[in-house]
């Protein structure tokens, strides 16, 4: 996905508001649209708590089957 190119196009507003409550999670202030400004210690910690989020989906999803 570092294309920026979603393999499935109608996902683009779930996935935003994913990546915004994370941000939210981990007290980064993230505007819509371009932020550049944001340091590699910011984005980081967003990408990783979308993904730790994801994991903990996937383990209860898992669970209860």
């Amino acid at each position: 996905m570092a294309s920026g190119k979603s393999l499935v196009p109608e996902a683009k507003e779930a996935l935003e508001k994913f990546k915004m409550e994370a941000a939210g999670e981990v007290g980064v202030n993230l505007k819509q649209g371009y932020n550049g400004d944001l340091t590699s210690k910011q984005a980081g910690s967003v990408g990783g708590q979308m993904v730790k989020k994801m994991i903990e989906s996937y383990e209860n999803t898992i669970k209860t089957r």
